[in-house]
């Protein structure tokens, strides 16, 4: 006999997922403020805009160490731990997972669209929404098999880098100045791009667009096609090895967290190193100056991990784990709430402080945010069973208004 869906009731959630992805959509933000108050290209080019001296250098070397594609990378994992998780959920109630699945992340395409081209160009849900499709396919798999193609994938960014670099000699002028351009942008086109983001509605939307565009399509099949897949599949893994629900031993996550700062931060620091001798020149920084803390992050990543789920299964601070469960229950809303706030913050529409914030003062208003969310999420949801975007994300997958008060 099948069950009517439902969606999933608190005491079926798994407290350490929740925990990570809250931590996760947290640390999002040290890297997102820099896009959102900023032009694109500092976030990769850090001399590309702004003052790069003193307090400011510390707080770049800082967000790039400690943050830079880690939290990203393990949301990531825990959307395809979550893919694995809700088809079971599914078929377990006798209903068509693909149908399920199809439809919820058809309504989080859509959602993403209108985060992308309205609200700030810098959106992950579409890509995840896009791979997702891809990916499910492969979610009966061995965790062995999930991690080789996993494997398999996360290199293809590398090698396209690889061939970038070594094809630039022979690239015409034309695309040389064009790559220069969006690595190190003149002072006429960073007015321009300032001008865009802190302009009327309908120059803020051009100027979005724009940059949304480019990330639905080169930013898209040159990384994140690849990368988003590939870390989905090793969250797979991961989640049917217990690795993400804190069923591994304290000693393996002690190891874990171990093993994966040794061994990325010193490949990060390499990174740092080599990327300034260069003096952050298009030439070697853009393609294989970025090699380093794309392959170190995954380390740091899972060094995190291991110190999140040992955090897990400790017996103490259970009122700091419920709130940071609580943020990763409302993980979505928190996310575009950040980008709502961001918009407010540094776009025309609201202040307008595109281009004027420092690093230093970005990372203060980072702190402010968490703050905010660590403070609002936990009451939120003694009152609603829903942060608001994932009551209406739900509502639109079951294509049934939701009760979003508890009884």
């Amino acid at each position: 006999m099948t069950s009517p869906l439902q969606p999933t009731a608190s005491g079926e959630r798994i407290e350490s997922l929740d925990i990570l992805r809250g931590i996760a959509i947290l640390g999002i933000l040290i890297m997102n403020i820099q896009s959102m108050s900023m032009p694109g290209a500092a976030y990769l080019n850090p001399t590309a805009y702004g003052d790069l001296d003193g307090l400011n250098y510390g707080v770049w070397v800082f967000s790039h160490l400690f943050a830079d594609q880690k939290f990203i990378t393990l949301f990531s994992m825990l959307f395809g731990a979550g893919i694995l998780l809700v088809s079971e959920r599914v078929e377990a109630r006798s209903g068509s997972a693909f149908r399920f699945h199809a439809k919820r992340n058809f309504w989080l395409l859509i959602i993403g669209l209108v985060h992308a081209y309205l609200i700030w160009y810098g959106d992950i849900l579409v890509a995840y929404a896009l791979c997702s499709f891809l990916v499910f396919g492969l979610r009966g798999w061995s965790p062995r098999r999930l991690f080789v193609l996993g494997g398999i994938l996360l290199t293809i960014p590398t090698l396209l880098n690889l061939m970038f670099y070594l094809s630039m000699p022979q690239w015409p002028d034309v695309a040389l100045r064009s790559v220069q351009q969006s690595w190190l942008p003149s002072a006429d086109t960073t007015a321009g791009l300032i001008a865009g983001a802190t302009g009327t509605l309908s120059e803020q939307l051009a100027f979005n667009a724009t940059a949304a565009l480019e990330m639905h399509t080169f930013v898209f099949f040159t990384l994140f096609l690849w990368r988003v897949s590939g870390l989905m599949l090793i969250g797979m893994a991961l989640y049917k090895t217990g690795v993400l629900t804190a069923s591994r031993s304290g000693l393996f996550y002690r190891r874990g967290l171990w093993a994966g700062l040794v061994v990325g931060f010193p490949v990060i620091i390499a990174g740092i190193v080599q990327n300034e001798n260069a003096g952050w020149s298009v030439e070697y920084s853009m393609f294989m100056g970025s090699i380093y803390n794309y392959w170190g992050s995954l380390a740091v990543s899972f060094g995190y991990l291991c110190a999140v789920m040992l955090f897990a299964q400790s017996d103490a601070a259970h009122g700091i784990k419920r709130r940071f469960a609580a943020i990763g229950r409302m993980a979505l809303t928190n996310y575009l709430a950040q980008s709502v706030i961001g918009v407010l913050l540094f776009y025309g529409v609201g202040l307008g402080l595109f281009g004027q914030v420092d690093r230093t003062m970005q990372l203060l208003i980072t702190l402010g945010v968490w703050a905010l969310q660590y403070g609002w999420s936990a009451p939120w949801l003694e009152t609603y069973r829903f942060g608001p975007v994932e009551w209406l994300w739900r509502s639109l997958t079951y294509m049934q208004r939701q009760p979003m008060t508890r009884r």
